[in-house]
């Protein structure tokens, strides 16, 4: 019985990891802390310039139109967050 329940465990601590692991950011609304938290690279300044630049200009179509919008974010920090970006 306890072998099954340490087991149980287990597997819900690697599945509740596995879900912080690939939480993914929406930048089209996403609020700057939220992306400057789940974007590797991007840190609060450059998420509050993405915000600005949506909010001015609309929103992004892919990771290389916001690499051309926002000064700071470029083609490394996109690949590097390309399973976490999302735009739609």
């Amino acid at each position: 019985m306890n072998k099954s329940l340490f087991q149980s465990l287990i597997g819900f601590c690697l599945l509740l990891a596995s879900q912080f692991a690939l939480a993914a950011v929406n930048v089209n609304k996403a609020d700057a802390k939220a992306i400057a938290q789940e974007l590797s690279g991007v840190g609060k300044a450059r998420a509050a310039a993405i915000v600005k630049e949506r909010e001015s200009n609309g929103p992004f179509k892919d990771g290389k139109d916001l690499a051309k919008r926002v000064k700071g974010i470029g083609s490394k920090v996109i690949a590097k967050n390309k399973d976490k970006l999302r735009f739609k």
